[in-house]
């Protein structure tokens, strides 16, 4: 019987991504081979408790809601998430999965959206980023840069058009929460014509850094 260790299953908004707004299951993941200098998620790293598949199905069938997001932790960092997922598109759920860009995502269900974060140096975890990562992303899928500084807002156009990303998805920058001025941030993308999208963490202008939402 296939299991995964699962720190939380809730029900919220989702406060991130252009699904940003629509109520959403989240199914948080244990694990995380990254430690990221601004992670809002840090209970995620070793708690949790070993649930079998057709258990985590059974909570999320409490929620009259079709949208579930994967995520950490870094969900990909345990290897039956991915068939997880496929049981999941098999009973018509809309699966995406917000993943950072140091495991491989080549053999995600094509299915599956795939929010790609692409580690800033203001991460402390640039060095862990699989450059060629992005050649598996598909036309509806995307890519996050959490920008913490100025340095980091023009280390990210870099990356940007030295890959041409912007051709390939929607780009989508987050200013990393009580660091970044979202203004500042907001204004510097005006002034460069920058082909991404601004985002907020919608969730936390809701409920603060209130666990479980």
């Amino acid at each position: 019987m296939n299991t995964l260790i699962i720190n939380e299953i809730f029900y919220s908004i989702q406060g991130e991504s252009l699904m940003s707004g629509m109520p959403t299951i989240f199914i948080r993941l244990t694990g995380c081979p990254l430690r990221c200098e601004y992670c809002d998620t840090t209970y995620a790293f070793n708690e949790g408790s070993k649930k079998k598949f057709d258990e985590i199905i059974t909570e999320i069938e409490k929620y009259d809601c079709k949208n579930i997001t994967i995520t950490g932790g870094e969900p990909l960092s345990q290897k039956n998430t991915i068939l997880l997922m496929n049981d999941l598109h098999q009973l018509s759920y809309n699966i995406s999965i917000e993943t950072s860009n140091a495991i491989s995502i080549k053999n995600l269900n094509d299915k599956t959206i795939i929010i790609l974060d692409i580690k800033t140096p203001g991460s402390k975890e640039e060095s862990k980023n699989i450059i060629d990562n992005y050649k598996y992303l598909k036309s509806d899928d995307q890519i996050k840069f959490v920008i913490c500084d100025l340095d980091d807002y023009i280390w990210a156009k870099d990356y940007i058009f030295k890959y041409n990303l912007h051709k390939i998805c929607t780009i989508l920058f987050s200013p990393s929460y009580g660091k970044m001025d979202i203004k500042l941030l907001a204004e510097s993308m005006l002034k460069d014509n920058i082909p991404a999208r601004l985002q907020t963490q919608l969730h936390k202008v809701i409920w603060s850094d209130e666990r479980g939402r």
